[in-house]
């Protein structure tokens, strides 16, 4: 009987897991439009280190997608193990060249460029200089890899609202080249980037629209108070990088790591929006007695300045003992932006679930840009005071889809020189229409004289009748 019942239990369990593990496949974002590209390889596959299979744009599947000639395969001699295979190759490019991928689901696209370099025989990279273009988007100018070491990942969010995406590569001029080692087009889950945002600057605090259909650059991706998280962690693939170099004030804080499950909830921050692995772990201040601490923990980002950034802040709180607790002050570049902010209130009353905020902002503070949480006048003592589970700053793009430099597309296009041949080409029509009319008109006048020199009499007249027809002639003269 014992052991009856040990067996239904134990399938009951079985039948459970399954259950459990099939609705979390079921629920795993599976994107409509998936393109990864491993740039100068033949192999139809190449598994990169996070166990995701790339197509070589020299194989019979992958060398659709691109569409430019006279482009040189390149292989690394002598490859770090330690490396991702998508690194020990790469397509160099010494003319304008482009990349085209089918787009079934238009909106937003991940687009991810992968740069490292390495030695070759035939190019030298510091010779490398380039622009890479993307839908009339300026994503890079004049762009070159300095590290030698670590690969360069750059990441963007792009509105594509046609069927196709152009991709383009360009030397900054024809002394140099451009190079790319690997490239991923990834639709975006539709809650990824919300088309609303708090404006923060200066003289006021105000909402905004039309965030959706901008293109982004992601310069920073910061899991607050936990470890690196690599695209195997993140179910788009991202990297997260620690907060231990941005962060500038952490007297008296501390860090929090959960254990449990993350309650995700409909209309909240979903796994896309943020992996468990970032939930999971946060800084926190805590009052230990019965005052409220008066400090703020604090960040700070570099930055180019020009441009608005949007800052994208995580909370989930695993800390408090009870709902209703937590109650503190959110800061950007100084600037209150979020006054007495309640997460229990917020995710209806659940704790350990997510919420995100975005905010716009103006990296014009001397290239740095700061975030701050401490708490606030409705903060209570022997609890948690504030929190902070991570943090994500894009770049937004200036007028003309500029997202790097102060040039448009259509201008960096133009600027490549013209080839000569194309001048030509008229020139040599023109010389073959006179050539042509030459000859005609040659033909006619050498046709005209012999006209004049042939004799109309008819070639089978007998030499007797021609005798008497001449005679007859002049006899009536």
């Amino acid at each position: 009987m014992e052991t009856l019942r040990t067996r239904t239990c134990s399938f009951l369990s079985l039948f459970i897991s399954l259950s459990l593990l099939h609705l979390s496949l079921a629920s795993a974002f599976s994107p409509t439009d998936h393109y990864l590209i491993d740039c100068g390889s033949a192999d139809l596959t190449t598994v990169d280190a996070d166990h995701r299979r790339f197509t070589g744009d020299s194989s019979e599947f992958g060398s659709r997608f691109l569409l430019s000639t006279r482009t040189i395969r390149l292989g690394d001699s002598n490859p770090s193990p330690d490396s991702s295979p998508i690194y020990h190759t790469a397509r160099v490019f010494t003319r304008p060249s482009k990349y085209a991928f089918r787009i079934r689901d238009r909106g937003t696209h991940l687009v991810r460029l992968h740069f490292h370099r390495f030695d070759s025989s035939n190019f030298d990279f510091y010779d490398s200089q380039f622009h890479v273009l993307a839908n009339g988007y300026v994503l890079l100018n004049n762009f070159t890899v300095v590290d030698t070491q670590n690969p360069r990942i750059k990441d963007y969010m792009i509105w594509v609202d046609s069927e196709e995406l152009v991709i383009t590569f360009m030397p900054s001029k024809k002394s140099k080249f451009a190079f790319v080692n690997a490239i991923e087009v990834i639709s975006a889950p539709k809650d990824l980037i919300a088309d609303v945002a708090t404006l923060v600057n200066y003289e006021k605090v105000e909402r905004i629209n039309g965030l959706m259909k901008s293109a982004l650059e992601t310069v920073y991706r910061v899991n607050v108070g936990g470890p690196k998280l690599t695209p195997f962690n993140d179910s788009l693939w991202r990297n997260w990088v620690p907060d231990d170099e941005f962060l500038k004030s952490s007297d008296g804080s501390g860090r929090v790591y959960y254990s449990g499950r993350i309650k995700y909830q409909m209309g909240g921050a979903s796994r896309e929006v943020g992996p468990d692995n970032v939930y999971n772990s946060a800084r926190l201040i805590t009052s230990l007695n019965d005052s409220v601490p008066k400090l703020n923990l604090s960040w700070e980002f570099p930055v180019v300045e020009g441009y608005k950034y949007l800052v994208r802040l995580h909370f989930c709180d695993i800390a408090s003992i009870s709902l209703g607790l937590l109650y503190f002050n959110v800061y950007v570049n100084g600037k209150l932006a979020y006054e007495n902010l309640d997460l229990s209130s917020i995710t209806n009353w659940k704790l350990a679930s997510p919420f995100y905020a975005d905010f716009v902002v103006d990296g014009e503070g001397f290239g740095v840009l700061s975030v701050s949480v401490g708490p606030s006048n409705m903060s209570m003592s022997h609890t948690v005071d504030a929190i902070l589970n991570g943090v994500e700053i894009m770049k937004v793009n200036k007028s003309m889809g500029i997202l790097d430099g102060e040039v448009c597309a259509g201008a960096i296009l133009n600027s490549w020189p013209r080839s000569h041949v194309g001048a030509l080409v008229p020139l040599i029509g023109a010389v073959c229409l006179l050539v042509i009319a030459s000859f005609v008109l040659h033909r006619r006048l050498v046709g005209a004289k012999k006209s004049a020199a042939w004799s109309l009499i008819p070639v089978d007249i007998s030499e007797i009748n021609l005798k008497s027809g001449i005679q007859t002639s002049l006899g009536k003269v």
